[in-house]
């Protein structure tokens, strides 16, 4: 798999360090180094002025892996997903990704002035391909909307098109960052399983960042937990798909997530 790499941009190519954890970070799965991956980041920091957003962060994502990125606001998961998509390279560290990549964000980021089968090739070499548009909408049940403005869209349709933009780029690496924070609650339902359906489909790696606990236990093969930037913590989902939150081993998970967000339930 094609990989590109950031290192230290102010001192040159950095080195990957021991995959050692330090204490307070959660053990990540054993990598062969010359095992495919689609994320592969070793010590990884990046601030903001004196502040450490990531301190010494390491990640592995094995290719196919659907991973959901769990932390309080501020902790840096939107930030981590940035360096991953190539939008933010002032850091130190080893970051190597698949190549092929895509990001659908919180908000659609339509472009208002374009049909949305055109947002969905927006930026695609050659001209604009109508049936691989087309193609793409239908996996998100959206042909019926591909010839209309986005402020037409609900915001359960606008994402889905987002949807549709990134995954027609046939990406081996899907970033996606709270896409379904906007959505009323039965919508967000919806997306969700549109999401787990699509993942099954294309099976590219995933790395989701949430703030619910639920919908990552419903979605994830793995759950992290990002605290003083680090993964802190974190679980392997063993449930059948697809999850019942009332399972007695959901309940317990969601039990142990939560208690490392520092949230007792009542």
């Amino acid at each position: 798999m094609a990989t590109v790499i950031h290192g230290d941009l102010s001192a040159g190519p950095a080195t990957v360090r021991a995959a050692t954890p330090t204490e307070h970070q959660a053990d990540q799965p054993a990598t062969d180094p010359a095992a495919p991956y689609a994320v592969k980041v070793r010590g990884l920091t990046k601030r903001f002025g004196e502040h450490p957003v990531m301190e010494d962060l390491d990640l592995d994502i094995a290719p196919g892996e659907f991973v959901v990125l769990l932390g309080a606001s501020g902790c840096g998961k939107s930030t981590l997903l940035r360096v991953l998509a190539d939008l933010d390279r002032d850091i130190t560290g080893r970051v190597e990704v698949a190549a092929r990549r895509a990001v659908a964000f919180q908000s659609p980021r339509l472009m208002p002035w374009k049909k949305v089968w055109r947002n969905v090739v927006l930026g695609l070499p050659g001209r604009p391909d109508r049936a691989r548009a087309e193609a793409a909408l239908a996996e998100v049940n959206m042909t019926h909307r591909s010839d209309v403005w986005p402020k037409v869209l609900s915001g359960g349709e606008a994402q889905r098109a987002s949807l549709a933009r990134a995954l027609v780029r046939e990406p081996d690496l899907l970033l996606l960052d709270e896409p379904f924070s906007a959505l009323d609650a039965l919508t967000r339902l919806t997306a969700q399983a549109l999401v787990a359906d699509l993942w099954t489909l294309h099976r590219c790696a995933v790395l989701l960042v949430t703030h619910d606990v639920e919908e990552a236990i419903k979605l994830a093969d793995r759950v992290l937990v990002m605290r003083d930037g680090v993964i802190a913590h974190q679980a392997r989902v063993e449930l059948d798909r697809p999850r019942e939150v009332a399972e007695p081993a959901f309940v317990t998970l969601r039990a142990e997530l939560l208690a490392h967000l520092g949230v007792k339930e009542h």
